[in-house]
């Protein structure tokens, strides 16, 4: 690995500090860990990381770069950098998430009563990520593999995943969501939604949520040919399991 700076490039201090960060003395990894941490918030312009991390715009630049071309990073639809899909297959892999722990015989659940393929997303920045998945082996397919990152403006699970935001981030969701304000709330008031070619032409779903000790959410999809309301009570019915 080159880690040489251009003479453009300010050299950043890599001493240990008593700043409450921590200093691993390998002084590319904390940089690589600062943009991960800043991440974690939810998506970023190259500028709002260098605001946040502290590091000098080419080297938050070459970090990300190098991070996305690992699929640890992403882009979203407006260019902002974002957690990439990779973090999911790691964390489905090493099968220490609780969630995922529980997932399989739920999900299995699901497409064992509606004969329909079904999945869990978990939200990152503007966009969700498949973190698990079950599909039927005959009929139609419309296979989401796990890693896959799907918009936000489309889908039961997008309306789940941004039901119970705060109200700046949820309008800022419905920017340009296919859904709207009073679909929401009528998601908050009854605990599961569903969608009608809203994601694509042919295909519904509906969705509920998981909910963690602290309240976020993960939601889990079952797509359907037919009209989805009939099924509502499934998905919630499973989640009630874990």
């Amino acid at each position: 690995m080159n880690n040489s700076l251009t003479e453009s490039e300010p050299v950043e201090d890599t001493t240990a500090k008593d700043d409450g960060e921590i200093h691993s003395g390998v002084g590319v990894l904390d940089k690589t860990v600062k943009i991960l941490d800043a991440l974690e918030s939810g998506p970023s312009t190259l500028g709002q990381l260098v605001a946040a991390t502290g590091l000098a715009r080419p080297t938050a630049h070459r970090l990300a770069i190098a991070l996305e071309r690992h699929r640890f990073v992403l882009r979203d639809q407006h260019g902002r950098f974002v957690l990439g899909s990779r973090f999911a297959e790691l964390a489905a892999a090493a099968g220490e998430d609780r969630l995922l722990t529980a997932a399989g015989p739920i999900l299995q659940t699901l497409l064992d009563r509606t004969g329909e393929s079904a999945q869990i997303y978990r939200r990152q920045g503007d966009q969700r990520v498949c973190i698990a998945a079950v599909e039927r082996t005959s009929g139609l397919r419309d296979s989401i593999p796990v890693g896959a990152m799907l918009s936000m403006e489309a889908g039961s699970a997008a309306q789940i995943l941004l039901a119970w935001e705060d109200s700046d981030r949820l309008h800022q969701g419905l920017r340009h969501a296919k859904f709207t304000a009073t679909k929401l709330a009528a998601v908050r008031k009854r605990g599961w939604s569903e969608s009608v070619n809203e994601r694509e032409e042919g295909v519904c779903s509906i969705s509920a949520p998981i909910r963690n000790a602290s309240g976020h959410r993960s939601s889990p999809p079952s797509r359907f040919l037919g009209r989805p309301a009939a099924w509502a009570p499934l998905p919630d019915a499973a989640m009630r399991r874990w």
